[in-house]
């Protein structure tokens, strides 16, 4: 009984930093178990989340504002898939100093008129793969996320 006891406040502790891990005011809600955190940058009109792995390397990233400096091009369209329940287009993207590289960006029109521009990048088709599985676990919100968890109109 107090080896439970003495346990509890470790494992409350593990547990908040799980949802923590998950849940970021102005960025969606991460996939459950995926070992990834967020890094969250916002301002009034717009936020900007890099999801990390433990590492501290990028898995994906995501710019939301009311409107996005990414212009799809046609020519550059690849997979199709989902993300947060949203069907999406893929696009080729190009990363000039590394072009090994797999790179793919995408637009999301959100329910409350906001623009999600979503990003990744991966060193072979295996790790596309599971960062596609992984962007399309997010969850996004109803509302614009403000800094102490509510949602703004």
């Amino acid at each position: 009984m107090k080896a439970i006891a003495l346990c509890l406040p470790w494992l409350l502790l593990a547990a908040s930093a799980t949802h923590a891990q998950q849940s970021t005011p102005g960025c969606p809600q991460l996939p459950p178990d995926s070992g990834l955190s967020w890094e969250h940058r916002g301002t009034a009109e717009s936020d900007f989340c890099r999801a990390l792995r433990e590492d501290g390397s990028e898995a994906f990233g995501l710019y939301i504002a009311d409107q996005s400096p990414f212009e799809p091009q046609r020519k550059n369209r690849e997979e199709r898939g989902q993300v947060g329940g949203f069907q999406v287009q893929w696009f080729r993207a190009e990363i000039a100093t590394q072009p090994e590289i797999a790179a793919r960006e995408t637009l999301i029109k959100l329910p409350d008129g906001r623009i999600a521009h979503l990003w990744l990048q991966a060193p072979d088709g295996e790790e596309l793969e599971r960062a596609f599985d992984l962007a399309g676990g997010l969850r996004f919100g109803t509302g614009r996320q403000v800094a102490g968890g509510g949602s703004a109109p």
